[in-house]
């Protein structure tokens, strides 16, 4: 896929997407999102609460952010998974409170405070939606 049209597609709004995340013991957890950007075809960086999904990424960094953006039937939706590996988790300093503001800005107040750590992942693959290959 075009990273340049997911980066489009993955910055769209409003929109909403889901990241799954999985612990050291291989429980998985996916919620619903609308925090994560992609900054450019490599970077997602995104605001996080205390919840199951951070407590897994301290565990495993490795994660899967899906977004679609529906069609007139599923085979004409669009939409992309990216796989991620977080980078950098940090609960403090200019990085967290550029992300916590700009949640703010886009959000309001309720969500900026509602952020607990800033993520910066990695994008080590990038597949379609429906992808009927391997």
């Amino acid at each position: 896929m075009n990273r340049k049209d997911v980066m489009d597609l993955f910055n769209k709004r409003p929109r909403i997407g889901a990241l799954s995340t999985v612990n050291q013991k291989g429980e998985v957890n996916v919620a619903v999102f609308g925090s994560p950007q992609m900054i450019d075809e490599n970077t997602v960086v995104m605001g996080i609460g205390p919840n199951r999904s951070f407590a897994n990424l301290q565990e495993n960094p490795n994660a899967v952010f899906i977004v679609v953006e529906p069609g007139e039937t599923v085979m004409d939706w669009k939409g992309a998974r990216v796989y991620l590996e977080a980078l950098a988790i940090e609960k403090g300093g200019g990085f967290y409170d550029q992300i916590k503001d700009n949640i703010a800005k886009a959000a309001g107040k309720a969500a900026g405070d509602m952020i607990h750590a800033a993520i910066r992942f990695k994008i080590t693959e990038v597949r379609p939606i429906v992808d009927m290959g391997t």
